[in-house]
């Protein structure tokens, strides 16, 4: 499964900050890009959890984009 999240610096709270648009918004946060970037799987994963693992299997679509608003 591939997800694509946002890694943004947060100078105010001196933090990366993580976040997931295409799984609700689900984010996290970390010291560094490493860890924000761990800690947003573990969450993703927490979420996921109790969804069977069949459900999860998707076909690839017949074609991908990107848009930048």
């Amino acid at each position: 499964m591939v997800i694509r999240a946002v890694l943004e610096w947060d100078d105010e709270a001196q933090a990366y900050s993580a976040t997931c648009a295409e799984l609700n918004f689900v984010s996290s946060f970390g010291e560094n890009r490493e860890e924000a970037i761990a800690n947003l799987k573990e969450a993703i994963q927490l979420m996921l959890e109790p969804i069977p693992t069949h459900l999860l299997k998707v076909q690839p679509p017949a074609e991908m984009i990107e848009l930048a608003l």
